[in-house]
């Protein structure tokens, strides 16, 4: 069997102990790991990808043109939940597999969204009185690994934890000891905080808005994890100027943060997207890419598979 050739290109690298651990995962299985580091222009992804048989990614971005330019790639996978960097049109008709590595980055995210809601109930440690979550309601917009995880950590702090997912059906959230209701509205109407774990879709973008934002309750705290194109920000923007109850809290800096710096005390933006940003995600999430694709190569397994 022909030794097949790894490429692992970020822009912004893996942590070492990553990269460690993929190399032994690609070598153990006989093949050959190349790095692409810290690259500075298309081109050098463009020259890389050409006789790559499999390309590991984190957030760069797999188009036609690198399609196109990667005559012999059979896998693509990006090394996290979300995977709208990859042109999942494209690698299908280029007959490439596409996948993510979903629930990787899972508890790191899910950690950092109590890290933005203890500081925002808290006042953003104003020196003022603040509130407690114990006894909140806490409802989680979409129950997957991210949604999960924050339903388990939301127990500890002793939240009544309800959650919402179309494609999730309801015995499986009650399942987890989670309040399933039955639809998005009934989410923001009946919570005190909702935490937003939906990916950018055609259905979700921009549904974030101001009519289902403006249901939630009283002092209401919106926390987005997720995808930054999910929310209306000139809607959001509109309500909190109309609401000044309600606080935003997000890893993902709005376009229009200028704007919303406007509301102090009620949102906070970390400068750039950090959920995934631990130690542990970042090997867990490198490692896994690595198997998947030894898998891929080995027996044909397509288990994460993300286009068709």
């Amino acid at each position: 069997m022909r030794i097949m050739k790894i490429l692992v290109a970020t822009e912004k690298p893996f942590a070492a102990a990553a990269v460690e651990g993929i190399r032994k995962e690609v070598e153990a299985a006989g093949n050959e790991l190349v790095l692409l580091e810290k690259y500075t222009e298309k081109a050098q992804l463009l020259d890389a990808v050409k006789d790559a048989d499999a390309l590991i990614i984190r957030s760069d971005k797999v188009d036609a043109e690198v399609l196109d330019a990667a005559k012999q790639l059979k896998i693509v996978v990006r090394a996290g939940a979300g995977y709208d960097n990859i042109d999942l049109a494209a690698a299908t008709a280029h007959n490439v597999v596409a996948e993510n590595t979903p629930g990787q980055n899972a508890n790191a995210v899910a950690e950092l969204v109590f890290g933005l809601l203890v500081m925002a109930v808290r006042g953003f440690y104003n020196g003022k009185s603040g509130s407690e979550l114990l006894g909140k309601k806490l409802g989680i917009l979409a129950f997957g690994n991210v949604g999960r995880n924050v339903a388990r950590i939301a127990k500890g702090f002793g939240m009544e934890v309800y959650a919402y997912d179309a494609y999730c059906p309801a015995v499986v959230i009650e399942k987890e000891g989670v309040k399933a209701v039955e639809s998005q509205d009934a989410l923001f109407e009946q919570c005190d905080v909702v935490s937003l774990h939906i990916p950018a879709t055609a259905e979700t973008k921009q549904s974030i808005n101001y009519a289902l934002v403006g249901k939630l309750k009283k002092g209401g705290i919106i926390v987005n994890t997720a995808r930054k194109e999910v929310i209306n920000e000139l809607e959001l923007i509109k309500l909190m100027q109309e609401r000044e109850d309600l606080k935003f809290v997000t890893d993902i800096m709005p376009d229009a943060d200028a704007d919303f710096k406007q509301f102090e005390g009620r949102y906070f933006s970390t400068p750039k997207k950090m959920g995934a940003q631990t130690a542990e995600a970042n090997i867990n999430a490198g490692i896994a890419a690595a198997r998947q694709i030894n898998a891929f190569f080995k027996d044909g397994d397509t288990k994460f598979q993300v286009n068709k």
